[in-house]
């Protein structure tokens, strides 16, 4: 993402020829970024090789596109953002796709941006009490070049897939299947035959509810559901997400006519399958029958369809469809990312071979990680922690259990605050209520070696929404007052809303949060880090602070942005459990692909009584939560590339549902844990809102 571009470092020597041309000398980056364009200035001069060099690599990385020599020498072949895929197009043309959208060239030298008619959205920045905003190409989750034709050019944000029939010089929208939740993972385009002719067609995944394609030159195209055969999410009726899709022409498996041949891989299935167009049906091409893997990154070679899995990178045989593992390729990556961290590489081996996805090969790295990983604790409410008599109770069950971390609020669901600040300008914004001496509290917790976490309630905050005639507040559109969200018999719901774009909601939390860092507590985590989701009357909530470009995510990126410039500590936010599931922020602005660059550390709340009471409830039933939290804390680490802490909230408490009416006791709570443990998790956090814990395993 833009937010995260890191300067350039020092570029020297290249020799690089993917094109059969020599690339001539100083090349310079190019972009938005003045710092990177000084820093690309400044660096090595490239000089003209004496030998052309036929095993250079090409590296997208947050820092840009570089060349790297077999010798590590890297220079920068455009230094404008981050790089997260490469495609090279048969009229010899280069293309991009990162933080700054789309950009091609012909020569590797100099970048054309192409995002006219893509959507933009705006980031604000607050800083020493003044706003600015920067304006940025809407995440494109995916791109491809039609292979038969390479001005056709198709790619797609989270809920939206656009054509180009000029290489991306334009581009227009084809919309997406009626379905009121973002998702889509990944698109292709292909001329598929229907009779002697054939038609322009765009295939799009969504990670809900599967596989589509539309052909948008026939007159009343509708996006058209083309799921069957891939597999199911158990228990449901829909295909599980589908990572990628590759449009081979049949010229490359040794036939005459260049039609279209139709490869796709899961995300969480670890299959590939090939796409019967006449029966509108996947078959398996290749499984290992694995609970649980992902295969992305299709790439069709002249030797065999190439694509990555946890680990390792493989091929598919056309002919024979048997898989090779290519250790070659793994160790030409391994060896490139020594030098410099990758998203995607173009690699020289018998044949160019373009991969993107890379962190599927690597041991999960974040941040602040050896502070914030391993830890597995309770939530505490903080009215049982007044007193080393009221909290001793809480101490015995977590060294029989064997725990070795506490989330205590410090600002509650009520937005008041649990502790006296030193700030006062924290006061201002904020109400104290009772609160507890985290000097204190702190001391005796360092002494256990317990690692303690602040629990921050942001957006749902009754005090602050109250304050200056409410002036912070989610806005009744009908009403002109705060708004508060009701249900069907006009009930009001037991909560108040401040307006997540509000910069000067921002700041409130972000002097709290550094506060509380300065005074002791290891780690803040941010709970309501979205927006309302509940009541009959949503529609009449206004959001008085909206800056023109921005959406919920933005919002939430903006805040998160603010928060990083102010807090040094590792930072944890709460998202529901289905956010966590599925790659989508549908209603609340959670969205983990675009969330885990900013957080250390991701809490889902994966709570079985949750979701609908059938899902994953098949036979043995009783083994839904260990099913749920396994396959979550999976999936949520897959849709954040495994660059986040997943520490999911684990339910310890009945609610009165059908599934808990019948399995809730303390098996139902072990079993979740047991699934977070094997899925390879960063710890877990037991939730139970009175502080009730007789049911939590013990040593």
């Amino acid at each position: 993402m833009v937010l995260c571009k890191l300067p350039v470092h020092g570029a020297v020597l290249l020799f690089c020829i993917f094109v059969s041309v020599l690339f001539p000398s100083s090349l310079y980056a190019s972009g938005k970024s003045e710092k990177r364009r000084k820093a690309a200035e400044t660096a090595s001069p490239a000089k003209e090789p004496a030998v052309e060099n036929r095993r250079t690599i090409l590296a997208g990385t947050d820092e840009g596109l570089f060349a790297v020599d077999p010798a590590g020498k890297m220079t920068a072949l455009w230094a404008g953002g981050s790089v997260k895929k490469i495609l090279f197009t048969a009229n010899d043309t280069w293309v991009i796709l990162g933080s700054e959208g789309i950009l091609i060239s012909t020569n590797l030298q100099t970048w054309e941006p192409r995002n006219q008619g893509l959507p933009v959205k705006t980031i604000k920045i607050f800083q020493d009490g003044k706003k600015t905003f920067l304006p940025m190409v809407q995440e494109i989750k995916d791109l491809k070049i039609n292979p038969a034709d390479p001005q056709i050019m198709v790619c797609a944000t989270k809920d939206q897939v656009y054509l180009s029939r000029n290489q991306g010089q334009s581009w227009t929208s084809l919309g997406a299947p009626p379905y009121r939740t973002n998702g889509i993972k990944a698109v292709a385009s292909a001329y598929m035959p229907r009779g002697t002719s054939s038609d322009l067609t765009v295939f799009l995944s969504h990670s809900t509810y599967g596989l589509f394609y539309i052909q948008p030159d026939r007159a009343g195209a509708q996006w058209i559901e083309l799921s069957k055969g891939l597999e199911k999410l158990e228990t449901t009726g829909n295909a599980d997400e589908v990572s990628d899709i590759a449009v081979i022409l049949a010229t490359m498996l040794g036939e005459t006519t260049p039609r279209p041949v139709i490869y796709a891989a899961q995300t969480f299935r670890r299959r590939i399958y090939r796409l019967d167009w006449e029966a509108q049906t996947f078959n398996l091409m290749w499984s290992d029958n694995s609970p649980f893997g992902t295969v992305d990154s299709l790439y069709a070679g002249k030797n065999g369809l190439y694509f990555l899995y946890e680990g390792m990178a493989a091929s598919l045989d056309f002919a024979n469809f048997a898989v090779r593992e290519q250790p070659q390729i793994l160790d030409s990556i391994r060896k490139a990312s020594a030098h410099i961290k990758s998203h995607c590489m173009v690699i020289p081996e018998d044949e160019q071979i373009i991969l993107s996805e890379l962190w599927l090969l690597d041991e999960p790295q974040h941040e602040n990680t050896n502070n914030a990983a391993n830890k597995e604790g309770i939530y505490l409410p903080v009215n049982h922690a007044m007193d080393s008599r009221s909290l001793k109770p809480y101490l015995d069950v977590m060294e029989k259990s064997g725990l070795n971390m506490i989330v205590i609020d410090m600002k509650d669901d009520y937005g008041r605050l649990r502790f006296t600040p030193h700030n006062p300008a924290i006061s201002v914004k904020g109400r104290v209520f009772r609160p507890l001496d985290i000097d204190s509290l702190l001391g005796g917790m360092k002494e256990r070696g317990i690692y303690t976490v602040a629990r921050v309630v942001v957006f749902k905050d009754p005090e602050l929404a109250a304050k200056e005639n409410g002036r912070f507040a989610v806005w009744d559109a009908k009403t002109a007052q705060p708004w508060a969200g009701y249900d069907s018999e006009q009930k009001l719901y037991d909560e108040r809303w401040v307006d997540p774009y509000s910069q000067d909601v921002w700041e409130y939390i972000a002097a709290t949060a550094a506060e509380l860092h300065e005074r002791g507590f290891d780690e803040i985590q941010f709970d309501y880090i979205r927006f309302p989701t509940d009541g009959v009357n949503l529609g009449n909530a206004r959001y008085r602070w909206q800056e023109n470009g921005m959406d919920m995510e933005s919002a939430i990126l903006s805040f998160l942005r603010h928060i990083r410039a102010r807090v040094k500590a590792p930072i944890s936010i709460d998202i529901y459990g289905a956010n966590g599931w599925y790659r989508t922020g549908a209603r609340t602005g959670q969205e983990v692909e675009l969330l885990a660059p900013w957080v250390d550390v991701i809490c889902p709340m994966y709570y079985p009584s949750h979701f609908e009471q059938h899902f994953l409830a098949q036979d043995p039933p009783e083994l839904r939560p260990w099913r749920i939290y396994f396959q979550g804390t999976l999936r949520t680490a897959r849709i954040g590339r495994s660059q986040v802490i997943i520490r999911p909230y684990v339910q310890a408490f009945f609610l009165n549902v059908s599934y808990d009416r019948k399995y809730y006791n303390p098996d139902y709570v072990r079993r979740q844990i047991e699934g977070v443990r094997a899925a390879g998790s960063g710890g877990f956090i037991y939730w139970n809102n009175t502080g009730r814990y007789e049911d939590i395993p013990v040593k």
